[in-house]
């Protein structure tokens, strides 16, 4: 697999479009709201979502708030296009991916071996590629079963709930408001958002936290105590571990890698 070029929290102020290229693959995870263009039709999508783009069609997207933040791998399968052909990926379609920070994860660690000395660096980046592409797989695949719910009168007020929550990680979310703001019993709530999205909603909720604490860190000189407030947490050393049980470094080593 030849990976052309590659970014993690690639932040985006401006609409893109590229016209297609044959074999020429993009990888795109988001961290923020998108609106994308897929053949004729344009929609917004929530952080968390996964476009792999195979060079058949024109790529278009902007940013639906200031800015998009996402990862993102450019490549060929010149040398892989068997393995290729043995997935079944989610080409030219957005999935909104319940798992988007073990993807993220594995994107950073292909970045990291992509610009690293180590003579075992391209052996390293190929298998974490493999990887990422057989969990976009199973991404894909999850979707299908994921559509066959969207029938649910409740579809459209989740996926704008979530999209709020990824927008407002300062608000003290709960079950119970989150289930108020749909209309919606607490359990059943409870049940058919994890059915729809993969996740639990309190996951959702602390991935919001954690993805904003992230851009924040990334962005800003501000203290940790400040960005754990700015991200609705009251308790500084909740905030600090919680960051490093889900990113795996604290706040101030994220900051300084």
């Amino acid at each position: 697999m030849n990976i052309r070029s590659a970014a993690c929290d690639s932040v985006q102020d401006k609409a893109y479009h590229s016209e297609p290229e044959n074999g020429i693959y993009l990888l795109m995870l988001t961290k923020s709201p998108i609106r994308l263009k897929l053949e004729t039709i344009e929609k917004t999508y929530p952080a968390g979502t996964l476009i792999i783009w195979d060079g058949s069609i024109s790529t278009d997207y902007s940013p639906e708030d200031e800015a998009l933040v996402c990862d993102w791998i450019s490549f060929d399968a010149e040398n892989d296009r068997d393995f290729i052909s043995s997935l079944d990926l989610p080409l030219n379609r957005a999935v909104v991916y319940p798992d988007s920070e073990l993807m993220s994860q594995l994107i950073r660690s292909i970045v990291s071996e992509l610009y690293s000395l180590d003579n075992k660096r391209m052996k390293l980046k190929d298998s974490l590629f493999r990887t990422l592409l057989i969990k976009a797989e199973e991404a894909g695949n999850q979707r299908g079963r994921i559509h066959q719910q969207t029938a649910d009168p409740h579809f459209s007020g989740l996926t704008e709930l979530r999209e709020k929550i990824y927008r407002n990680p300062q608000l003290k979310w709960n079950v119970d408001s989150m289930a108020a703001y749909v209309n919606m019993s607490r359990s059943y709530f409870q049940h058919i958002y994890r059915e729809l999205f993969g996740v639990s909603c309190m996951t959702d909720v602390i991935s919001g936290k954690i993805e904003k604490a992230k851009e924040i860190l990334s962005e800003t000189s501000c203290t940790v105590s400040q960005v754990a407030a700015m991200c609705g947490y009251e308790n500084e050393e909740h905030f600090m571990r919680q960051f490093k049980k889900i990113v795996g470094v604290t706040p101030s080593k994220y900051r300084k890698n």
